[in-house]
């Protein structure tokens, strides 16, 4: 079965891999520390915290926000479960807007028609990977006092009007999962440039620990003497996943460019079907391709995906949305909320994207969805 993402591992990484477990370190070592500090440079930020997954880097997020009960966080439906239930876990009520048409992206007129006294966080998704109109979400945000959180999980090495995501939002959260734009196995990042922002995060994912002795509320004790000042909890990278991300980092934009000649190459080869929409691109963007989403027209949806699944391509879904899942059904989220994303989700189907798919692989990706559609 061709999957639909796969990650890419070389020699290098696994030396990169091998040095540390050679090492005296195996966590909170100095592999973290470069790690933080390339991500930071990567983003053109000044401070990164490393973690355990992309999920982890949510839930960070939003305690570095300072979410509780009784704040609300504006996110789209059309993402992984974690954008929304990372606020969840701090007592945050989730008010979901609709996306745009096209994109996938959330709309911004839809964010600005949801936002109340009570909205904290902004939290936009990065959908394929191509960026969210991140000025249009701070300035709506902002006049209200809320923070933006950018979900990166697609989008790491993307830029919007030239500028790299990382940079563009209050937080920003990557995922660095297998099938990501580049990976540690399992890891993930928050990436800011407000020093006090990145210190909760810090702290948060450190158990709450705290070594700064000016803050302290006992500071005359020892040097052994830590303090908890808010409950947090262990979601540390390892030196061993952050030597595998140090090493993929340094392959990011050659992952881009092949990625991007393989959107280029779908764009071309599936270009005039009827029945099919193809994903649009915005003139500011320049994504790091994560995912190639096409549209089925028709009601087919269903029938094309297990056809392409018969024909041993390893095609995927991206996303149900959110509040259809139980938990939020549970809690009185309705259908119909967002009539946008349920008619995307309803066409939706990611074609196999990786940088190393093999050209042969996807002229018969091409082919084989061109044949179904009678194309």
């Amino acid at each position: 079965m061709l999957p639909y993402g796969r990650q890419w591992i070389d020699e290098a990484d696994i030396e990169a891999v091998t040095e540390v477990l050679s090492s005296d370190w195996l966590t909170t070592g100095p592999w973290v520390r470069d790690f933080e500090q390339a991500i930071a440079r990567q983003a053109h930020v000044e401070h990164a915290v490393s973690c355990t997954s992309g999920t982890a880097a949510l839930h960070i997020a939003y305690a570095a926000a300072g979410l509780g009960p009784g704040d609300e966080v504006v996110t789209t439906p059309m993402t992984y479960v974690a954008t929304a239930s990372g606020a969840m876990h701090h007592g945050a009520t989730i008010v979901f807007a609709d996306i745009e048409a096209d994109t996938g992206n959330i709309d911004p007129a839809a964010v600005e028609a949801a936002m109340t006294d009570r909205t904290k966080v902004v939290a936009g998704v990065d959908y394929a990977g191509q960026p969210v109109d991140a000025d249009r979400l701070n300035e709506i945000a902002h006049r209200a006092g809320a923070l933006t959180l950018q979900d990166a999980a697609h989008s790491i090495g993307s830029t919007y009007k030239g500028r790299p995501v990382g940079s563009l939002s209050d937080l920003t959260t990557y995922s660095f999962f297998p099938t990501k734009n580049m990976t540690t196995a399992e890891g993930g990042a928050i990436v800011t440039d407000d020093a006090a922002l990145a210190l909760r995060a810090d702290e948060f994912h450190k158990i709450g620990v705290s070594r700064d002795r000016s803050s302290y509320r006992h500071p005359d004790e020892g040097a052994w003497w830590y303090e908890v000042p808010a409950i947090g909890l262990n979601y540390r990278l390892s030196d061993v996943h952050a030597a595998l991300g140090l090493s993929q980092l340094g392959k990011l934009a050659d992952f881009k460019a092949r990625r991007a000649e393989r959107f280029a190459r779908y764009q071309e080869g599936l270009a005039g079907i009827d029945g099919l929409r193809l994903p649009t691109v915005r003139d500011w963007a320049d994504p790091t391709w994560h995912l190639y989403p096409v549209r089925v027209l028709g009601g087919r949806r269903r029938e094309v995906f297990d056809k392409l699944r018969e024909a041993g391509i390893g095609v995927q879904v991206n996303y149900i949305p959110v509040y259809w899942h139980p938990v939020f059904e549970d809690l009185g989220y309705r259908r119909g909320m967002c009539p946008n994303a349920e008619q995307f989700y309803s066409e939706e189907i990611s074609l196999p994207m990786f940088a190393h798919l093999e050209l042969s692989d996807q002229d018969r990706v091409i082919d084989t969805l061109r044949s179904i559609l009678g194309a």
